[in-house]
């Protein structure tokens, strides 16, 4: 669905003239664009974190190349791509159609000859992608969209750029929609990705085109994932052969599913063997000229989870009963960890010293924001959580982040979001001993990255690379005498480092190394003197904000209404539930704007037509600030426990049935809508937002 482009959109890109927004995905936004020659196109911009890294680059890169081999039978064609730009893009075939879950969701789940042309259509542009060496990883009903002469695959192969670039994919987080992942996408030894997960989406793609609901569908992701690894499919509302071959593309063993060279013989052979059916279904006669195309190209892959290279003789077979028990686990784990939800002992819950003045940005505006923005105060399990390494170092919260190692330096785990061009980190840093530095690593990119040392005699900026580091900037100090408590404000702009304390400026360094653009930001501690032995190291760093730098020109921060500021007073708004943890009184969320298409569009002073957002129930605006929050001893939590009618207030459906923290965290933490109310500050109550 189109809408208008917002505050801040770029209104052209490499030559295209960008005329309204299309979406938005995990990799960046979608544009509908025009060449210069007139026609019309779909422009993906990537996220400009990504953009930066150059890992990332070369991915896209090669993906791109590969993308543009895939013939274009039922895929929408990739024309153009710039991974050199500043903000990397891709231009694709723009489809002037609805997304199959824009169907199914708005006139019912299809049947007859339309089923079986999105079977067709699906399984054709499956053996075009598999048949140039691309593998989809993110096929679902979003990504099938409808075009005259039968369905298209969008976004195929591009995934792989995000999934296998180091500084995103972590052991707790993967690309792809649960619902359609295939069960050796959650195993916990085997990583290999091959066609037959695609196989197993096309087979839950069209149980869901033919009955309006995911196979395995359950409460939560997790259940979700322990029903695909363990459960048969629900395929109730699917009959005849085409329910048969579903059956069969949903296997637990990718070596039993069909390829999608045979997915798309064995569903023409419907439509010619008379024996069949006594009323084989119809197929558009260019839906069967692109499907008879790619059946008989000779592309087409022709092993299940085969290893490129790798014989078919030599092709182990899989025993699942044995691997089920382990696979559960290792699904349950990677969810539970990418959702928040994974506890671990925190220690002890103060509440943060009343008398600390904290000085931070005001909340952005829709359209500021080019990166992301967290707000922690470091006195609970929010976006840190507490740790203990095996050498005896340990993170832990009392009135901050306490680090404590000895001979050695230590990092607390944070934040994995990343960090893109200028940006400013802040916090309360006290160190707490002589022998001690309190640590800031800024930009860190694999096995590079820059620090900020604030030792009781020195503050110093340090490169990180590849084999040694060096000293970029340095000042004799007096300012971190052990147990002061300073506020430290380190602002990266372009290619200078400058850090402030209590509001001075101290040092200035120029940043060095060309490649670190951007990266990840974490506080630790360590000695000193780096030759010491046997000597403690103890920091505490609290009240953190990382931001990005950027220019809001007076006259959009007049005309857009904020984000409401939820750190401090009485409020009552809706956030994105990022992660809640109700042993640590604290629950992470995301506040958004959330308006009817009336007041979105009088808002941003959009004009009322059939192609804009005045004419949708809801919006939402994100501000992409993830803050982390206290609760009260017991907030009060509510769902509409997917019954509305029962369970929700009107006009918007907010829920009003009590439920458990620990069934609210796995129903919400991982970016659900919710109504937050607080009082100075404190969460203390939590209800969930349903939007049909």
């Amino acid at each position: 669905m189109k809408s208008p482009l917002r505050p801040g959109d770029p209104r052209s890109l490499g030559g295209y003239e960008l005329l309204a927004r299309l979406g938005e995905g995990g990799m960046g936004s979608v544009f509908l664009g025009r060449r210069a020659d007139g026609a019309l196109v779909a422009v993906k911009i990537i996220k400009p974190e990504y953009a930066h890294e150059e890992e990332f680059r070369g991915r896209f890169r090669s993906e791109v190349k590969r993308a543009r081999q895939v013939p274009p039978f039922c895929t929408a064609a990739v024309l153009d791509a710039d991974p050199e730009h500043r903000t990397p893009y891709l231009v694709v075939e723009y489809v002037d159609g609805p997304s199959l879950d824009e169907v199914v969701t708005g006139e019912g789940p299809l049947a007859d000859s339309r089923l079986h042309s999105v079977a067709v259509g699906v399984a054709t542009a499956l053996t075009a992608i598999h048949g140039a060496g691309v593998i989809h990883r993110d096929l679902k009903p979003r990504n099938v969209l409808f075009a005259l002469g039968g369905p298209k695959v969008i976004d195929f192969g591009i995934a792989r750029a995000l999934e296998v670039t180091s500084q995103h994919t972590h052991p707790d987080q993967m690309v792809g929609t649960v619902a359609y992942m295939a069960p050796e996408r959650f195993d916990g030894v085997h990583r290999d990705i091959t066609p037959a997960a695609d196989v197993f989406a096309w087979g839950a793609v069209i149980a869901y085109a033919g009955t309006g609901r995911t196979p395995f569908r359950a409460d939560s992701p997790v259940a979700t994932a322990a029903r695909i690894l363990t459960q048969p499919p629900d395929l109730t509302g699917l009959t005849g052969p085409l329910a048969d071959l579903v059956a069969l593309a949903l296997a637990k063993d990718p070596e039993e599913r069909p390829t999608a060279h045979e997915l798309l013989n064995l569903l023409l052979a419907q439509n010619t063997d008379p024996h069949a059916l006594s009323h084989p279904p119809t197929l558009d006669p260019r839906l069967r000229q692109a499907a008879e195309a790619a059946q008989l190209s000779g592309r087409h892959a022709s092993g299940g989870s085969r290893r490129p290279g790798l014989p078919v003789a030599e092709v182990p077979r899989r025993r699942r009963r044995r691997r089920t028990v382990v696979a559960v686990t290792a699904a349950a784990t990677v969810l539970m960890a990418a959702a928040g939800l994974y506890s671990r002992n925190t220690g002890d819950v103060t509440a943060t010293d009343p008398g600390v003045t904290v000085a931070r940005a005001a909340l952005p505006v829709p359209g500021a924001v080019r990166g992301p923005w967290v707000v922690d105060a470091l006195d609970r399990r929010g976006q840190w959580r507490a740790t203990t390494d095996a050498a005896g170092g340990r993170c832990s919260f009392e009135d901050g982040l306490v680090m404590t190692t000895t001979n050695f330096s230590l990092i607390c785990p944070g934040t994995a979001e990343t960090f893109a061009g200028d940006q400013s980190i802040s916090a309360d840093v006290t160190v707490g001993s002589a022998d001690s530095c309190a640590e800031v690593r800024f930009r860190s990119a694999g096995d590079h990255a820059y620090w900020l040392d604030l030792c009781p005699r020195t503050v110093r900026i340090r490169h990180q690379g590849a084999v040694q580091t060096v000293t970029l900037g340095a000042v004799e100090s007096t300012l971190f005498a052990p147990g002061q408590r300073r506020r430290v404000v380190l602002d990266v702009r372009g290619e200078v480092a400058s850090v402030l304390v209590d509001g001075t400026a101290v040092l200035d360094a120029a940043l060095t190394d060309p490649s670190l653009l951007a990266g990840k930001v974490a506080f630790g501690v360590g000695p000193a003197d780096p030759a010491a032995i046997d000597v403690e190291s103890r920091a505490v760093v609290a009240n953190a904000e990382i931001r990005p730098i950027q220019d809001v020109t007076p006259s959009a921060a007049a005309v857009l209404p904020p984000f409401t500021d939820v750190r401090t007073g009485d409020t009552t708004s809706i956030v994105k539930v990022r992660a809640y943890h109700p042993q640590s009184r604290s629950v992470v969320v995301e506040p958004v704007l959330f308006m009817t298409g009336d007041e979105y569009c009088a808002a941003f002073r959009l004009e009322s037509s059939a192609d804009t957002p005045c004419e949708q129930a809801w919006l939402t605006e994100d501000s992409r600030m993830s803050i982390t929050l206290p609760t009260s001893a017991n907030p009060k939590l509510t769902s509409t426990f997917d019954d509305p009618e029962r369970c929700a207030d009107d006009p918007v459906a907010v829920g009003t049935c009590r439920i458990g923290a620990t069934e609210f965290a796995e129903r919400l933490g991982n970016g659900g809508l919710a109504r937050v109310t607080t009082a100075d500050g404190t969460v203390t109550a939590l209800a969930e937002v349903y939007t049909p």
